[in-house]
């Protein structure tokens, strides 16, 4: 079974993987029709940096116009820089509170999807300052995340490094994992928004490049370093090892891409064509 993502003109095709998580992934996207592709421009890392970062920047500042005009008592300024995680991590917080967690989401306030928006713009800036590695991604706005992950099925499936071309399982709670709070350092954060890896959706990603191994080994030494500063704090809230799935920095593929020209010109011959026009199965 294949599913294929129109880029314009633009056809790409990902061989459906044969396991049980992709066939609950199948489920989901088999279910999507009634919703809209959301943002169908969540193109990561395919432009050089200064104008990825120009990007950014004019997104999460056209966001924080907005909820500044609704929330003057959000009077933080503009961000001038992606690499401002201070500055990301207060609008992060901004979006929490004023949107609510995904059990608590009030879509019928309009601002609920300008919030959004400034969630999206938030981790566009971190991913520019963190390497600004190509992938794309693509979910399905007001769909319900209503389906969870067993642990048994993110340790049997779930990779640390997935291979170039992997499609993936788009992380969709509102909040952050203990990757996010190793990298991050938030000082807004409430204890509430340590999210770990459970709700899924027909939303994914498509990675189009691989970490080294180095990569994946130092993030694993910071990641658990943080955790036992904060023993105490994941004790409570019921992770009592590292070793938990959910705690880990795992990705969790379900299609992989049918290679047809070299990895640079593909790369090149998405960058011409950042917009997804069609998603389909077959």
């Amino acid at each position: 079974m294949l599913l294929t993502i129109q880029l314009k003109d633009l056809a790409l095709q990902f061989e459906i993987l044969d396991n049980p998580l992709a066939q609950l992934w199948l489920d989901r996207m088999n279910q999507r029709h009634q919703w809209p592709l959301d943002d169908p421009e969540r193109f990561y890392g395919f432009n050089p940096r200064d104008q990825d970062e120009q990007i950014a920047l004019d997104k999460i500042n056209d966001c924080i116009q907005q909820v500044r005009a609704r929330f003057p008592e959000h009077n933080r300024g503009p961000v001038f820089a992606c690499a401002d995680q201070d500055s990301l991590n207060y609008w992060h917080h901004v979006f929490e509170t004023r949107h609510g967690f995904l059990e608590q989401e009030d879509r019928s306030d309009p601002l609920t999807a300008v919030l959004a928006k400034l969630n999206v713009a938030v981790h566009r800036c971190e991913s520019i300052a963190r390497g600004n590695r190509p992938r794309f991604v693509c979910t399905w706005y007001g769909m319900p995340k209503t389906k969870t992950l067993t642990t048994e099925l993110m340790q049997q499936y779930g990779t640390l490094n997935p291979a170039f071309g992997s499609v993936c399982l788009n992380y969709c709670e509102i909040g952050k994992t203990l990757e996010d709070l190793t990298q991050d350092r938030d000082n807004y954060i409430s204890d509430a928004a340590f999210r770990p890896f459970n709700h899924y959706s027909a939303d994914f990603n498509v990675r189009m490049h691989k970490e080294t191994a180095d990569y994946v080994s130092d993030k694993l030494v910071r990641m658990q370093d943080y955790y036992n500063q904060h023993r105490e704090f994941f004790f409570d809230q019921g992770y009592t090892t590292f070793q938990d799935p959910r705690m880990l920095p795992l990705r969790f593929p379900v299609a992989q891409l049918v290679e047809t020209m070299s990895r640079d010109q593909l790369l090149e011959q998405i960058r011409q064509r950042q917009t997804v026009t069609q998603v389909t199965i077959q």
